[in-house]
């Protein structure tokens, strides 16, 4: 493919042709750093493992120079930190059994200046050659800014294309800031229980952040589990692991809707709810 940024690769796993591979895919994530796609989409990841009828693609959009870095990684500089974290994003898409893994290397400055039309088009680009009936993207209640401008940037691609009769699903998943403040019936719920060996697995590739001082792989399964207990007050279990995750369908299905009003929306009914809840009860 011919994207925009000089940086970008594709790796597929399997050694199929990049066209086929990307043709092939079924789900699809857009995250902004390597080893957000493990953290938010494994749903994804799980429907497509050993799947032979569907396939998940992982697209990561910034370089991954800014992370925090300790231990044996903590004299490594900004270019070296880029080659450690492409190199564990690979392996967490042969772990996975991704169709492919396509690493745009955007510096995160890039990815949230508005004015900077190239990532948009990449993702344009990418979205065309995989046609995906599901796409898990940021939710935009995250607290990370380079995750908003990525999640910004997919939905500003998806509107250009006129994509939303092609979409099956279009979900907001949890990293920097979970979504079980969400109203239940607001909420999609992903049941991620089965191979928790291989949702450690690709979490656990990335090292240069769980020994650099980041322990999201702890985190991020003891999230699920919470998901999972938390997810009804007055049930036994149905689950032992669950993602949260937003639907972000209505964004597409409404031209005039933004971003901000979509997420007003939700805030404003969910102090609603809290203050009806208090009210009701005192």
């Amino acid at each position: 493919m011919d994207f925009r940024s000089t940086n970008a690769e594709i790796f597929v796993p399997d050694g199929s042709p990049e066209p086929a591979a990307l043709a092939r895919t079924s789900h699809l994530s857009i995250a902004a750093h390597q080893d957000d796609i493990e953290i938010m989409a494994y749903h994804g990841i799980l429907e497509c493992f050993r799947a032979r009828e569907c396939w998940f693609t992982a697209v990561v959009v910034t370089d991954g120079a800014g992370s925090p870095r300790d231990d044996y990684y903590a004299d490594y500089t900004d270019a070296m930190m880029r080659e450690v974290r492409k190199h564990e994003q690979r392996k967490a898409a042969y772990v996975g059994e991704y169709a492919a893994a396509v690493q745009l290397g955007y510096p995160s400055s890039v990815a949230k200046d508005s004015e900077r039309d190239d990532p948009v088009e990449d993702l344009m680009a990418i979205v065309q050659a995989c046609r995906p009936e599901y796409l898990y993207i940021h939710n935009l209640a995250d607290k990370h800014p380079t995750h908003i401008a990525c999640a910004l940037r997919t939905i500003e691609a998806l509107r250009r294309l006129d994509y939303r009769a092609n979409l099956k699903g279009f979900y907001g998943c949890e990293v920097w800031r979970d979504l079980d403040w969400l109203p239940d019936e607001e909420k999609v719920t992903f049941d991620v229980s089965a191979h928790e060996n291989i949702a450690a697995s690709v979490l656990g590739v990335f090292d240069s952040q769980i020994a650099g001082g980041k322990r999201y792989d702890i985190a991020t399964m003891g999230r699920r589990h919470a998901n999972a207990t938390y997810y009804q007050s007055h049930g036994t279990d149905v689950a032992t692991a669950m993602i949260n995750a937003m639907d972000l369908m209505p964004l597409l299905e409404s031209p005039d809707l933004t971003p901000a009003g979509f997420m007003k929306a939700h805030l404003d009914g969910f102090a609603l709810k809290v203050l009806d809840r208090i009210n009701a009860i005192q």
